[in-house]
């Protein structure tokens, strides 16, 4: 398997993650009572369930382009330096990402954001090259 499928991988259990944290985070929010009936009440997450929802959702947003970068690139036989040092920084920038959302610390979390860009940025290049 190419490094940019593992980095691919990676960012699946970033998903799972991501899930995870956002799941737990509204539970103990919510209650288990709410959590395993139907849901009538509509609530919305707060606070760090809301900042951990919010972030899956916007993992959610990049996810897909940044696989298919991935895959364009690997079947098409582009994959190469740019590809993976793209990948790379894609991942880093979005493990990055979770964390300072989840604190709320708004400048470093916009800045992973755009480090994880680049990275999507830089992945799609190698196709275009």
């Amino acid at each position: 398997m190419t490094h940019d499928l593992w980095i691919l991988f990676g960012a699946c259990i970033l998903g799972l993650v991501h899930l995870t944290a956002a799941s737990f985070a509204f539970r103990a929010q919510a209650g288990n009572a709410y959590m395993v009936g139907a849901r009538d009440e509509d609530l919305r997450p707060t606070g760090l369930a809301g900042r951990l929802h919010r972030a899956q959702w916007n993992f959610l947003e990049t996810f897909p382009v940044f696989a298919a970068l991935v895959l364009i690139a690997h079947v098409a036989g582009e994959a190469g330096y740019w590809s993976m040092l793209g990948s790379r920084i894609y991942l880093g920038g979005r493990i990055l990402f979770l964390p300072l959302y989840a604190v709320g610390i708004p400048w470093l979390r916009s800045f992973s954001w755009n480090i994880a860009t680049t990275g999507l940025v830089m992945a799609g290049a190698e196709i275009l090259v």
